[in-house]
């Protein structure tokens, strides 16, 4: 098979050739069905290395130049699947490596998964006059706010970090602050080893 895309940065068994991107493209949307970031489906497919990020970009614009896919909304930030990618997508998905198709839907899963930990456990990073910031956590159940933590950090760098590992598991926090609060040992010790075997 002949390659026309760059390969910088693709894994091996990853794609090269912009066709099979834009085949890859169409399957995932087909997969999940509903609106998806631009931005964070040519992301996922770079960084696990599955294609290059300009190849990725060139092969997503191609793509809805030809009305495969289509922008869900004015904001030009989400797309949709259209009739044209669909029918790309059951008639030559299959000739991608199973592998690479596996790859990118685990990668799209978690990625989707990740997205709704962070709608439903939003974190509110806002800069404290005299130097610092203030990192505010919320934890919901995706009905009704079960917690507000506000932390204070010495800087930016820091605040990220507490955001980030905040969002990896909101519920593990919500659960160490009860059973520190109601005095149950157990219950601490288990929720705090289980954060650290993540």
């Amino acid at each position: 098979m002949d390659y026309d895309a760059f390969s910088a940065g693709v894994e091996p068994g990853g794609l090269r050739n912009t066709r099979d991107i834009g085949i890859l493209i169409c399957y995932m949307l087909d997969y999940l069905d509903k609106p998806f970031s631009q931005d964070d489906l040519i992301n996922t497919i770079q960084e696990n290395g599955i294609a290059n990020y300009f190849e990725v970009s060139s092969a997503m614009s191609e793509l809805i130049k030809i009305n495969n896919v289509a922008f869900s909304d004015e904001s030009a930030k989400t797309i949709v699947i259209t009739d044209n990618g669909r029918l790309i997508s059951h008639q030559l998905s299959s000739e991608l490596s199973v592998s690479v198709r596996q790859k990118a839907i685990a990668s799209l899963l978690k990625l989707t998964e990740e997205r709704i930990i962070e709608k439903e456990n939003p974190v509110i990073i806002s800069k404290v006059q005299g130097g610092g910031y203030n990192v505010t956590m919320q934890i919901t159940d995706g009905i009704r706010d079960l917690m507000s933590l506000t932390l204070f950090v010495p800087d930016r760098s820091i605040a990220n970090s507490v955001k980030r590992q905040f969002h990896k598991n909101p519920q593990k926090v919500y659960s160490i602050a009860i059973a520190s609060l109601i005095q149950e040992k157990e219950l601490i010790d288990e929720a705090v080893k289980e954060l650290q075997n993540e």
